[in-house]
């Protein structure tokens, strides 16, 4: 049994960016932007300004980016960044950059970059607080995940501020969504070597669980809520379905008119039990969630299941968690922990 390695907090808050004089407008001569080749639709354009690899331009110019919707120009340098999508927090924390409003209550507890009075609440994605968000003057809004219902409320409410959707689209390769959406944040913060090694070691990762496995062993994955196991499907599944099709993993159980639900499909431990799987991936989606630590770890409600006792995976302890934040922290930097901590758990069982 492997459980990816946990995160350390980041540092805490840091000095509100000043506001930005935006009448400055740009130059023309446009360039392509190389975007670690797998990028595809979140290259853009630049106009004016020298660019650097470490840091954001010294003056004033421009990047073109193409986001879910189209081509969105942005300013640059970006000082007062919001963000309301999940899969960058962990990202910008990383990279040093500054936010002015996020929802702070869905932001994981392992990233604290963003927990000071400086940092304006937009409150939770089933009641926004979209009038604060606009209230904190931002130069680019990042919406995805959860806000991205409410792209059209925000840009009416902000009309003149970029505003940009990078969430990985139905239909295209998951990986390569993750990548456009690193790449793309990359160009706009200047940080584009460290968005490249981002990306090299997200695709190393892959690579090696894939090298990992042997081909026949058959997983299941789940999702544990509220003390109830629920099923996640192989393809759609929240956060383990794609994986599935990463890794050419074969499924120990598929069910018909099967979701993606946040909390897994209904099924009982019984036919967890007849599947016989010999993995089981599990996303804790309660220890996101729960901030007083009520929870019943999903460790317990998996092992102390008097049902599954018999089951493959559990009598060779065959089983794979992801990260504790998972559910709320779906970056390029969770999944490469997720497949670094599969390889490791594949690697273990040849020995």
């Amino acid at each position: 049994m492997l459980r990816a390695t946990a995160r350390r907090s980041r540092p805490g808050s840091r000095p509100t960016p000043p506001k930005e004089d935006r009448s400055r407008k740009i130059p023309a001569a446009f360039a392509l932007i190389a975007a670690a080749g797998l990028a595809l639709g979140g290259c853009g354009s630049t106009t004016g300004g020298d660019s650097t690899s470490t840091g954001v331009e010294s003056h004033t110019s421009s990047v073109t980016i193409e986001d879910n919707r189209g081509s969105v120009d942005v300013a640059l340098p970006v000082q007062r960044a919001a963000s309301a999508d999940n899969r960058t927090f962990e990202v910008l924390a990383q990279w040093d950059v500054l936010l002015v409003a996020a929802p702070k209550k869905l932001i994981p507890t392992t990233i604290t970059a963003f927990n000071g009075e400086d940092v304006a609440d937009v409150g939770m994605h089933r009641d926004p607080n979209l009038e604060a968000l606009v209230a904190a003057e931002p130069d680019l809004i990042i919406s995805g995940q959860r806000f991205s219902k409410y792209d059209a409320q925000i840009k009416e409410l902000a009309p003149d501020v970029p505003l940009i959707n990078l969430e990985p689209r139905d239909g295209k390769p998951f990986n390569e969504e993750l990548i456009r959406e690193v790449t793309t944040l990359g160009e706009i913060f200047g940080k584009q070597d460290e968005a490249k090694k981002l990306v090299d070691d997200f695709n190393a990762s892959i690579e090696r669980a894939k090298k990992a496995y042997d081909g026949s062993s058959t997983v299941m994955a789940v999702d544990v809520s509220g003390g109830n196991i629920g099923y996640v499907a192989p393809g759609k599944g929240r956060t383990w379905g794609p994986v599935f099709d990463l890794l050419g993993l074969k499924p120990a159980l598929e069910v018909e008119g099967s979701t993606d639900s946040h909390t897994g499909d209904d099924i009982s431990v019984e036919a967890i039990a007849e599947a016989n799987p010999a993995w089981i991936f599990v996303l804790d989606r309660d220890a996101a969630i729960t901030k007083d630590g009520s929870n019943t770890p999903a460790e317990t409600v998996i092992n102390d299941n008097a049902a599954l006792q018999g089951v493959a995976a559990l009598q060779n302890k065959h089983l794979v968690y992801a990260p504790n934040d998972t559910y709320t922290n779906e970056s390029i930097i969770t999944y490469t922990e997720i497949f670094n901590s599969i390889a490791d758990a594949f690697e273990a069982a040849k020995k």
